[in-house]
């Protein structure tokens, strides 16, 4: 039987203690699964770190790697979800010749379709930031390729789940 790969986010709830990193990288480097993204940050629940790590593997891989995952002192608990199980998102910033904003009406017009937001202008450059889906991103990113960027940076994945994930009464119940 033949798996299909595709997107999965894995949500890693944590302390937040040294070298932990490195041993997340380590378990899908062992099994040579690259990293699509990683975010971390405070979770919902104080003093509970969360990764949100996107990669493209099979169910059985998602699986194997959340209990691996679950193994680790500091996890609390490792979830694995799809796409359609999550609501998702990514930001990213663009910095962009100021010249450019004055010169070309298309930017304007680029900025305004795209739903991206100038965060800060100055004689030499402006920034946008847009909030959305990778491919939105990356359709920003191509409209803009043409009149030149001087830097862009793009954040992991960002998620929710549709459906109550139940890990702040179990970690109610847990700390009882």
């Amino acid at each position: 039987m033949n798996e299909e790969i595709k997107p999965y986010t894995i949500s890693i709830y944590t302390e937040n203690n040294i070298g932990l990193l490195n041993r997340i990288s380590a378990i899908f480097q062992r099994r040579t699964i690259n990293i699509e993204s990683l975010t971390t940050s405070q979770s919902e629940i104080e003093n509970v770190n969360r990764f949100v790590i996107v990669v493209n593997i099979t169910e059985a891989q998602a699986e194997k790697i959340v209990k691996q995952f679950e193994k680790q002192i500091e996890v609390i608990r490792a979830y694995y979800h799809t796409d359609e199980e999550t609501i998702y998102q990514e930001s990213c910033m663009f910095k962009i010749k100021s010249d450019l904003l004055f010169e070309e009406p298309q930017i304007q017009n680029i900025i305004k379709e795209s739903n991206a937001r100038i965060v800060t202008v100055n004689k030499e450059f402006f920034v946008l930031e847009k909030s959305g889906r990778r491919n939105e991103i990356e359709s920003l990113r191509r409209d803009l390729n043409i009149f030149g960027i001087m830097q862009f940076v793009r954040s992991g994945r960002i998620s929710v789940t549709k459906e109550e994930m139940k890990i702040t009464e179990m970690l109610s119940a847990f700390n009882n």
